[in-house]
């Protein structure tokens, strides 16, 4: 089959696999499971496979799922494709058929839509195996929204071996972009992420004597703001770094100044030797305030997820096929983001292509960002997303 008939092949399986799709989706987005916990999509995804005679199939990272679909010449090259599994929690306030019956859980960030996603796509590539070259490796990933994250711990038990894949693509829902469209943007895309838990210890007292406490509010006060010139005065102002702290916990009252206070938040950066001296001048320059202050400081920061590169060559190539699947004008660029994937661990390891899913429609109402109560998707950005993937996908395996 020539590479155009191929092309409407897709689009054709594509159109008639969309409502299946659409059912698979919600029925994700009305069980959904937090990270590390998601077992019953496990034997969702597993048994939809084996429906669809996708029997190659192992678990990894005790919730994950990899399956593989041979086309011909199985050996000449494999494609990586992910699509990530777990959800929120967060109490959803949709009222729709499919709202979550989980309650106090939901996919928030669209991951019901990458599983699906990826079903469809695999239906389609197993439709078509006797018309493209190598195979393509269907990782379903647990855990993206909670550390180590899930993709660590699937690279750490071999999911990029036996086959090892040339290139790793996954595509993730964006409410800022329209339905019907995607964005690319090749290099480094998104940043790292760590996370900052720190204890500010003093000595409490009545709010009437100050003079005979150590004061943590205030220490914690001057720490906050000095903290940020680790941001505005050490960084070259070429790279991007955000410091920002969501928690602050000082148990006093009106009149009590508290033994301690107790402070979470996040550092995120887009490149790893400044990520790596960022660490040291803040662990140094909080502690430091704390003992000057007369009090203590316990600065403990979690490494998190790197920044996420995409391939310039792959990405270059996955644009270009989708410009040919969509037409030019269903194709954007995209900017930096300072939000963390740990897809980044997948590109850190082999070429990566790493693009966005439109599923914005506004006169539908659905413009809610991710992360909300009342995120939700056109589901007309499914069959994009199923055509797509499964289109970019051949054109790699067939190029050789």
């Amino acid at each position: 089959m020539r590479m155009s008939e191929l092309k409407q092949k897709i689009k054709t399986l594509a159109g008639n696999f969309y409502p299946d799709v659409v059912k698979l989706r919600r029925h994700l987005h009305s069980h959904p499971e937090l990270s590390f916990q998601e077992y019953n999509t496990q034997k969702f995804v597993q048994k939809t496979l084996t429906d669809f005679g996708i029997t190659n199939q192992q678990v990894m990272a005790n919730t994950g799922v990899v399956a593989l679909i041979e086309g011909k010449n199985p050996n000449a090259k494999t494609i990586a494709l992910r699509g990530d599994m777990d959800a929120l929690p967060i109490v959803e306030t949709n009222e729709v058929v499919y709202k979550s019956q989980n309650t106090g859980v939901m996919h928030a960030c669209g991951h019901d839509v990458h599983t699906s996603s990826l079903l469809g796509v695999a239906r389609i590539l197993h439709t078509l195996k006797d018309n493209f070259e190598g195979s393509v490796k269907l990782i379903f990933q647990p855990g993206e929204e909670k550390l180590p994250g899930g993709a660590s711990l699937m690279i750490k038990e071999g999911v990029l071996q036996n086959p090892k894949p040339s290139a790793v693509i996954g595509q993730h829902v964006m409410p800022q972009i329209d339905a019907g469209k995607v964005g690319f943007r090749k290099g480094i895309y998104m940043a790292s992420t760590d996370e900052i838990y720190v204890k500010v210890k003093g000595k409490g007292g009545h709010g009437a004597m100050p003079h005979l406490c150590i004061d943590p509010v205030m220490i914690t006060a001057y720490m906050l703001t000095a903290l940020q010139q680790v941001v505005s005065r050490h960084a070259q102002p070429i790279i991007p770094s955000v410091l920002t702290f969501g928690k602050v916990i000082a148990n006093g009252a009106t009149n009590v100044i508290p033994d301690e206070v107790y402070l979470e938040g996040t550092f995120r950066t887009l490149n790893e030797a400044w990520r790596d001296e960022a660490h040291v001048k803040m662990k140094r320059m909080a502690e430091s305030i704390a003992s000057g202050m007369g009090g203590t400081c316990e600065f403990n920061i979690v490494r998190g997820y790197p920044f996420l590169i995409n391939d310039e060559e792959l990405t270059s190539r996955a644009r270009a096929s989708a410009e040919e699947f969509l037409g030019k004008e269903n194709v954007e660029d995209l900017d930096i983001w300072m939000a963390a994937e740990d897809f980044a661990f997948f590109s850190q390891q082999a070429p990566s292509c790493f693009y966005r899913l439109g599923v914005r429609n506004e006169k539908k109402g659905i413009k809610s960002s991710v992360h909300t109560s009342t995120f939700d998707i056109d589901e007309t950005a499914l069959e994009t997303g199923i055509g797509l993937m499964s289109w970019m996908t051949v054109k790699e395996l067939n190029a050789g």
